[in-house]
């Protein structure tokens, strides 16, 4: 495949990163120094230029290219690239947006703008922290198969249940696969005799059920949250609020800036507004926030958040959510105390990532910064897989695979040793990242 990135930033780097190993790669940017950067980083053809300019699609191959990705900082300049390239092309396009309002006015006139396929940065990162939320001691949370399957990341505690017994030892739960273990900085797929330790992280897939039941019995979850505070008033924040609100919930919000907290207020009728600095230790002892299931820091800086969240830590609140913007943090606020840090950029790349993948690829969800990917795929006549036993079709893969899960025709399935694939049948696989590509296509 030949994709045009339009944008330079951390979602198009990103992208670009993903994708050079097995697709043909343009990266156009306006910036000299991301293009020299991205130059002698990457394996891609690097072009500065107006990304908005025919001539400039023409220079990085709109031509023969199958895929444009449109993921600068500006909504517009998106949508005016789409546009651009589908005026004298066939090209697919993609857009990424930051307000949900651009994003429902496309999906209430399909094809606007000459965009296929809009991502919404900001809503896909509240969606991901509501999900962290429902399971409040896991680090990522992803759903495939409509909902039927479930991924979920979680610490192993030194006096969890499993800590120090085998993976076949673990195992007594009906519709769950252990699929890898992350511990300091390796990756181990998970077999029969692999050794759980406290303090590893590990990757369990299965239906929504034992997930839950996975999280109460052996990673120590607390209740579900009840209480959140959210703090800011950023667009990822209001999402977020919107979200909690959509399910239920009653959400407070802290802003310190009163328009935007007035603004918010009239829109979100379930959610307590509150005006204030919460820097400010006084307001948030006053507030009750340290009696907070979650706090979600969503200000409009790393620093902010990383010192909201750790405020919010000391006052005793049960679990804190940073939003980050430089993915370089994202050890660093971890290692400090913070639960779990997100990066709306990595969730908008994880979303756009799924259409270079085979047409059978219906999602995708990253792993530890894309050193693995658990990928939703839809099992055609020509698949390895396919009229076998999974024992004897894992021979015919690569090592670093793991089929986590089976949906066909809406039932759930747990995959073992005898369990035979069938055509159009759904399949949620582990994958290691070096492993992808040879994957996919057998798959």
């Amino acid at each position: 495949m030949y994709v045009i990135i339009v944008g330079a930033g951390e979602v198009g780097r990103s992208i670009a990163a993903n994708l050079e190993d097995g697709h043909n790669v343009a990266v156009i940017d306006q910036d000299a120094d991301l293009v020299e950067e991205l130059t002698y980083s990457l394996d891609v053809l690097t072009i500065r230029g107006d990304g908005t300019d025919l001539e400039t699609l023409r220079e990085a191959g709109l031509k023969q290219a199958d895929l444009v990705i449109a993921c600068t900082d500006n909504d517009e300049t998106n949508a005016v690239v789409c546009g651009a390239a589908k005026a004298t092309s066939e090209v697919f396009t993609i857009a990424r947006v930051r307000r949900r309002t651009l994003l429902e006015t496309w999906q209430g006139s399909q094809g606007a703008f000459g965009v296929d396929f809009m991502v919404c940065t900001d809503l896909l990162t509240a969606q991901a922290i509501f999900r962290i939320s429902g399971l409040p001691s896991a680090h990522d949370v992803d759903t495939f198969a409509g909902g039927l399957v479930r991924m979920a990341e979680f610490d192993i505690p030194t006096n969890s249940p499993i800590a120090d017994r085998t993976v076949s030892e673990a195992d007594c739960y009906d519709s769950l696969t252990f699929a890898a273990i992350f511990r300091d900085d390796e990756m181990v797929v998970t077999r029969g005799d692999t050794v759980i330790r406290g303090g590893d992280r590990v990757v369990v897939i299965g239906s929504p059920e034992s997930i839950n039941e996975f999280a109460d019995e052996v990673a120590r979850t607390p209740d579900e949250a009840e209480e959140v505070v959210i703090v800011g008033a950023s667009e990822v924040g209001f999402q977020t609020a919107r979200e909690f609100e959509d399910h239920g919930f009653r959400p407070r919000l802290i802003e310190r800036d009163p328009e935007r907290a007035r603004e918010v207020a009239e829109a979100l009728p379930n959610t307590m507004v509150m005006e204030s600095d919460a820097t400010n230790s006084e307001f948030l002892a006053r507030e009750h926030v340290g009696e907070a299931d979650v706090v979600i820091a969503a200000l409009d800086s790393d620093e902010k958040n990383l010192l909201v969240s750790l405020l919010a830590d000391r006052l005793g609140v049960d679990r804190t959510v940073a939003i980050i913007e430089n993915p370089e943090y994202a050890d660093l606020f971890e290692t400090v105390g913070i639960d779990v840090a997100i990066n709306p950029r990595e969730e908008t790349a994880e979303e756009i990532v799924r259409f270079t993948r085979t047409d059978n690829t219906e999602k995708v969800a990253m792993l530890e910064h894309d050193l693995a990917e658990v990928i939703e795929i839809e099992i055609g006549e020509e698949s390895v897989l396919v009229g076998r036993n999974i024992a004897a079709a894992t021979n015919d893969l690569p090592d670093g695979v793991v089929i986590g899960a089976i949906s066909r025709g809406g039932e759930h399935i747990t995959p073992r040793g005898s369990t035979v694939v069938q055509p159009g049948d759904h399949v949620i696989v582990f994958v290691d990242a070096a492993a992808l590509d040879e994957v996919v296509e057998l798959i």
